[in-house]
């Protein structure tokens, strides 16, 4: 994955409109689909299973709806930063074992650090969480220094996925 450059203003007025759109098309399909079940093969008594199987086929109709339109030019930003949190979620899970290498100098253990860094201010910029800057500053300027003592030269587009198969 490679970072890109975004529009701060323009992500989050499209995601704030997808969010609108969803939260009304599930509110409205999960209503109608579960009454038209109850219309159709409801009789007295509990209809719980009804709704359910409503709110199941609005939501799984929301998704694909997401899913098929996903490469349309207005939900470019939005599908970035959500594939880009996946990314930064992978490199999570594996994060003691790539800062236990960096520890011991392994060069695609700074790559990634250097990458996750990267991507992850990146992300707080664009939600406004500007809480943890501060101390993803210390971390980046720690990394920095580690990468300037060793002599290497680290880029953040030298960041592969595939690095992360080693950890």
């Amino acid at each position: 994955m490679k970072l890109q450059e975004i529009d701060k203003s323009r992500y989050r007025k499209h995601l704030n409109m997808i969010i609108a759109a969803l939260i009304v098309s599930l509110m409205v399909m999960a209503l109608s689909f579960g009454q038209i079940l109850i219309m159709l093969l409801g009789g007295d008594g509990d209809h719980f299973i009804f709704n359910l199987s409503g709110v199941l086929l609005a939501g799984g109709l929301c998704l694909w709806v997401l899913h098929r339109y996903r490469q349309h030019e207005f939900m470019t930003e939005v599908v970035y930063v959500w594939e880009l949190k996946q990314g930064l979620n992978k490199i999570y899970r594996k994060l003691r074992k790539i800062e236990a290498a960096k520890e011991d100098g392994d060069v695609n253990a700074l790559v990634i650090l250097n990458f996750y860094y990267a991507a992850s201010s990146q992300l707080f910029k664009l939600d406004d969480n500007t809480i943890t800057m501060d101390s993803l500053q210390l971390e980046v300027n720690k990394l920095q220094q580690l990468i300037e003592d060793k002599g290497l030269t680290i880029k953040i587009e030298d960041y592969s996925a595939s690095m992360l198969k080693a950890f």
